[in-house]
C-alpha cells in the first residue's frame, strides 16, 4: 500500500481564488477591512496583557481611493508584521494568524473579538487586483517590509522606509474591476458591509457647518456658519446591540431602528433584545414592525453579522421563516463568515442558534402579553401575521404561542383559544356534539351574514389576513373536535346545525316547478339553487359560498393546497339559498305570467346579489331602475 500528500500547483491557486473563493467579488473590501479590524483589536489586546508597552495612540481604519493611480489602499494602525510574519501569514495560503493568536491566548478574554478564522480573507484581494503590495512595520522595534505579488507564485520582499506602527494593503485594480475605482461604489460597499464594523473607518472627508471663527453674527443676531472638511467616519463601533440591555432605553431602540432603516417613518411595534453567552455567543436586536399589505415586500430585513462583520441580509433557512418577517440584527461569532447561504443553513451552530431566537420571541411575547394585556391588545392587529405565519411554520413555537395568541370577536374583543372555547361552548356546539367556530375575513362585505350570527348571540371572529385560510385548517387540527366555518358559507342555521327543523310551505314538487325558472334567471354555470326551510322573517333568497371549496380556492392563491388537480384557477362557485317559506317565493311560485315572475325574482336574486356586495356597475344600475318602476 502506498502513502504520500497530494501535491497542490500553485500555478493555478490564484485563478482558482479569482473565480471561487467567493460568490461575489465585492466582499474584497469587507475581508481586508476586518483582517485591519483584527490587527488593531490583537494590538488592544496585547497591550491589556501587557506584551505591548507602548501608545496606541488614536485606532482608526483608512480606506484611500486614486483613481488615476487605479489604486484602493487599507490601512490601519494595528501591530503590524515583521518580515518573517509576512513570510508566515502571506506566503502559506490558508494559514489564519487570527486563529493562531486566538489559540495563543486562548485564555484571556482579550482575545475574543478577533475576527478572522480561515486565513483566506487577504487573497480576496485578487478577485478585483491585478498587483497587491503589502507594507507594514510591526509594533517590535523591527524594520519596516514591503510585500508585492501580481497574483503569480512569485513574490518580492524587501525592506521599507514606512516609520508609522501598521499595515498598508494597496491594491492596483485590474481592468475587470475599475468599477471599484468610483468613490459612490466604495461608498455602497463600506455602507453595506463596514457599517458596524468595532473599529473607526475613515473614507475621505465631507462638509460639516460650525461657528464662524470671528462669531459673526447674521441680520437675526445668530452666529453665522462657515463650511469646513471632516474626517468621513463611516462606520458606528458601538452599535445598540453590543450594549447591555441595562445601559439603553426606549429611545436607544427606536435611535438604533432609524439607523438601520433611514427611510423606515413609523416606529417599531416593539423589540426583543437578544443576549446570550450560553450554550452559544449570540446578541442582536429584532424588531416587530407594522405590516404591509405586501408583507413579501418585508423580507430580507434582518442583518446578519459576526463579530459586527456584516454577512448577508438573505436569511431565510437560517432563522425561522416566520422571522423573516421582522426587522433588526442577529450577531453571532458562532456563526461561519462565510457568505455561503447553503453551508450556514447545513452548519450545526446556526440551526440552534435559529432555535433558540424561536424561543427568545416567544418568551417575550408572553411576557408582553403577561405584563400588560390592554397594551398588547393595542398591538395585536399588527403582530398577528407574525404569530400565524409562526404557528404554521414551526411546530415548537406552535405549542409556546398558545398562552398568547389572541382571537378579535366582531365586536372588538380579544379572547384567547381557551377563552373563547370556554364562551362559545354553550351556544355554538352543534348537534353532533361539534363546538363550531365562526369568523368573517370582510366586516362589510359579510355584514349580513355577521348580523344574523350575532343576532342568535354567536361570537363571529376576524380573520383576515393573508394566511387565514391556512391557519383556520391549522387549528381544526389542534382543537379537539372542532370546525371553522365562515359566516356567508351557509345560512346560520346551517352553518350551526342544531337539528331543530322548519316545516317547508313547498312540497318537493312545488320546488321542482320553480328550480327551472329561478335557474333561467340566474347564472347556472356560477350558482347553484338549493331550497331550505328558513323563518319568514329571513331573507328570501340568500347567496353563500361553500366553505370546503372556497378554502381550496383561497390556500391555491397564497401557495398550498395541491391545486394542479384542477388544471389551473379555480373557478368561483356559489350557492342560490331559496327560503321557501318567504311570502315572496310563494308569490313566485303562484304568479302565472311568465314575464312577472322572472321579473320578480330577478328582482329578489339581484337584492340577495346586492348584499352579498355581488352587484356593481350597470347591473347595480337596472336594478335601482326595476325597484323604482316597482314602487
Amino acid at each position: 500500500m502506498a502513502k504520500g500528500k497530494i501535491q497542490v500547483n500553485t500555478e493555478n491557486i490564484f485563478p482558482i481564488i479569482k473565480k471561487f473563493l467567493y460568490s461575489d467579488h465585492e466582499i474584497f473590501l469587507r475581508e481586508l477591512i476586518a483582517n485591519a479590524t483584527d490587527a488593531t483589536k490583537k494590538l488592544h489586546a496585547l497591550s491589556s496583557m501587557g506584551e505591548f508597552k507602548g501608545d496606541i495612540g488614536d485606532d482608526f481604519i483608512e480606506i484611500l481611493l486614486d483613481k488615476d493611480a487605479k489604486t484602493i489602499t487599507v490601512k490601519d494602525r494595528g501591530l503590524g508584521m515583521t518580515g518573517e510574519e509576512v513570510k508566515k501569514y502571506i506566503n502559506q495560503i490558508a494559514f489564519s494568524g487570527a486563529e493562531e493568536f486566538v489559540d495563543k491566548f486562548k485564555d484571556q478574554e482579550e482575545s475574543a473579538g478577533i475576527i478572522g478564522k480561515f486565513g483566506l480573507g487577504f487573497y480576496s484581494s485578487y478577485m478585483v487586483a491585478e498587483r497587491v503590495e503589502i507594507i507594514t512595520k510591526s509594533f517590535k522595534d523591527e524594520t519596516a517590509v514591503i510585500w508585492e505579488c501580481d497574483g503569480s507564485p512569485e513574490y518580492s520582499l524587501k525592506d521599507h522606509k514606512k516609520e508609522e506602527r501598521g499595515t498598508e494593503i494597496v491594491l492596483h485594480i485590474a481592468e475587470d474591476s475599475v468599477e471599484f475605482l468610483e468613490e459612490a461604489r466604495i461608498t455602497t460597499l463600506l455602507t453595506k458591509y463596514c457599517k458596524f464594523m468595532p473599529v473607526t473607518i475613515k473614507f475621505g472627508q465631507k462638509s460639516d457647518w460650525i461657528d464662524n471663527a470671528e462669531g459673526k453674527k447674521d441680520k437675526d443676531g445668530n452666529v453665522e456658519k462657515e463650511e469646513v472638511k471632516v474626517d468621513n467616519i463611516v462606520n458606528n463601533p458601538k452599535p445598540a446591540w453590543t450594549k447591555s440591555p441595562s445601559e439603553l432605553k426606549d429611545e436607544d431602540y427606536k435611535g438604533f431602528y432609524k439607523e438601520l432603516y433611514p427611510s423606515n417613518f413609523e416606529d417599531p411595534l416593539f423589540h426583543i433584545h437578544l443576549n446570550v453567552d450560553y450554550p452559544f455567543n449570540l446578541t442582536g436586536i429584532l424588531y416587530f414592525p407594522k405590516i404591509s399589505a405586501n408583507m413579501e415586500v418585508q423580507k430580507d430585513k434582518i442583518q446578519l453579522f459576526s463579530r459586527q462583520v456584516f454577512i448577508t441580509d438573505s436569511v431565510e433557512g437560517i432563522v425561522p421563516d416566520f422571522l423573516t418577517l421582522l426587522h433588526g440584527v442577529i450577531d453571532s461569532p458562532d456563526i461561519p463568515l462565510n457568505v455561503s447561504r447553503s453551508y450556514l443553513q447545513s452548519d450545526g451552530a446556526v440551526k440552534k442558534i435559529a432555535s433558540h431566537i424561536s424561543k427568545k420571541v416567544s418568551d417575550k411575547l408572553e411576557e408582553l402579553f403577561k405584563k400588560d394585556r390592554a397594551d398588547f391588545e393595542s398591538k395585536w392587529d399588527d403582530i398577528k401575521i407574525f404569530i400565524e405565519y409562526g404557528i404554521l411554520s414551526d411546530e415548537k413555537f406552535a405549542e409556546r404561542a398558545k398562552k398568547f395568541t389572541l382571537y378579535k370577536t366582531t365586536d372588538g374583543k380579544y379572547y384567547t383559544i381557551d377563552e373563547l372555547t370556554e364562551k362559545i361552548k354553550p351556544s355554538q356546539t352543534d348537534k353532533d356534539d361539534k363546538l363550531v367556530f365562526l369568523y368573517t375575513n370582510d366586516l362589510e362585505a359579510q355584514h349580513t351574514f355577521i348580523s344574523a350570527a350575532t343576532n342568535k348571540g354567536y361570537e363571529v371572529l376576524v380573520m383576515d389576513t393573508h394566511l387565514s385560510s391556512h391557519f383556520v385548517g391549522k387549528l381544526e387540527q389542534t382543537i379537539e373536535n372542532s370546525t371553522f366555518a365562515r359566516v356567508d358559507a351557509d345560512t346560520i342555521d346551517k352553518l350551526i346545525n342544531k337539528d331543530e327543523e322548519i316545516p317547508s310551505k313547498l312540497t318537493d314538487e312545488e320546488k321542482e316547478l320553480l328550480k327551472p325558472a329561478i335557474e333561467e334567471v340566474v347564472e347556472k354555470t356560477k350558482f347553484t339553487v338549493q331550497f331550505e326551510s328558513m323563518n319568514e322573517t329571513d331573507s328570501p333568497m340568500t347567496i353563500v359560498q361553500p366553505e370546503l371549496m372556497r378554502r381550496m380556492k383561497e390556500m391555491q392563491a397564497t401557495g398550498g393546497g395541491g391545486m394542479a388537480m384542477f388544471g389551473g384557477a379555480m373557478p368561483d362557485t356559489y350557492n342560490l339559498v331559496v327560503n321557501v317559506n318567504h311570502p315572496i317565493v310563494g308569490k313566485m311560485l303562484a304568479e302565472k305570467d311568465a314575464a312577472k315572475q322572472k321579473d320578480l325574482i330577478k328582482q329578489t336574486s339581484d337584492l340577495a346579489l346586492l348584499s352579498q356586495s355581488m352587484l356593481k356597475g350597470q347591473e347595480l344600475t337596472n336594478f335601482i331602475n326595476r325597484s323604482l318602476d316597482l314602487i
